[in-house]
């Protein structure tokens, strides 16, 4: 893995996991970063590429270059989404550590908002929970994730939170011991540091963002296989949570907040 970084202590390290972006990348990071510019947080992007097959690792060299405060991670092996999240967050400096999908199908506008609740000290943890606009393709969706939200509170203790939001922001150095814990490199990863910050003591915000379905990308979501995939790591999961002498042992669960 390569690392090209030069590190600051900012406000907020925010993650950007990438892979084959090269059609939406220079549009994403000019929206992400007027809308942090416009703020008086201090921040630096981190961006993980996942071994992207197009021009994106070529696309990130050649931004970070120009800005030499912001690192980039590029992956030997196409690894996963949670990998790449977690490879981005080991190397962030940032007081609040965070992460949302580049293809911004939730718009960046809600960040300032997150980071400003956890520098307060009102959350430890803010996920952006998804609100759907109502349209053909977002209504299985949405059907999928209601059902999901309430099968993994039944199983695994999720507190009912969109825990598969790609949407977070955590207090860094309360979320480094959890992250250490997180076993699941791909989709699931979600779920997984969700419920053991929860077991941590963490305690957990919650916005509602708007979800709006980008139709100009390809969606790396296959909703029934996918589906099929987190009914087994649920099982999985629940297993390991039950099990004694594994090492993951928390603090009782505190109660989420709701819409801060």
């Amino acid at each position: 893995m390569e690392l090209m970084a030069k590190t600051t202590p900012p406000d907020l390290s925010l993650v950007l996991a990438c892979y084959n972006e090269e059609p939406i990348f220079r549009d994403s990071v000019r929206r992400i970063t007027e809308i942090l510019s416009e703020t008086r947080l201090s921040w630096e992007l981190i961006f993980v590429d996942d071994k992207s097959r197009d021009r994106t690792p070529d696309m990130i060299r050649a931004l970070v270059a120009s800005h030499p405060d912001w690192k980039a991670l590029f992956h030997d092996v196409n690894t996963g989404r949670g990998k790449a999240v977690s490879d981005g967050m080991l190397v962030a400096a940032g007081t609040v550590v965070g992460y949302i999908d580049i293809d911004l199908e939730v718009a960046p506008v809600y960040i300032p908002q997150m980071v400003r609740l956890i520098l307060r000290r009102s959350a430890d943890m803010v996920i952006g929970r998804r609100i759907y606009r109502t349209e053909a393709y977002t209504i299985l969706r949405e059907i999928f994730s209601i059902g999901y939200r309430k099968l993994a509170d039944f199983m695994v203790g999720t507190g009912s939170v969109d825990s598969e939001s790609g949407y977070k922001f955590m207090r860094r150095s309360l979320i480094l011991p959890v992250l250490a814990r997180t076993r699941h490199p791909h989709w699931f990863w979600d779920t997984e540091i969700t419920v053991l910050a929860r077991r941590a003591g963490i305690k957990i915000a919650e916005l509602p963002v708007l979800f709006l379905r980008r139709h100009d990308k390809v969606s790396s979501v296959r909703l029934f296989r996918d589906s099929a995939d987190y009914l087994v790591n649920l099982w999985k999961f629940r297993r390991r949570l039950g099990k004694t002498g594994t090492g993951d042992t928390f603090q009782s669960a505190p109660r989420s907040v709701r819409g801060i």
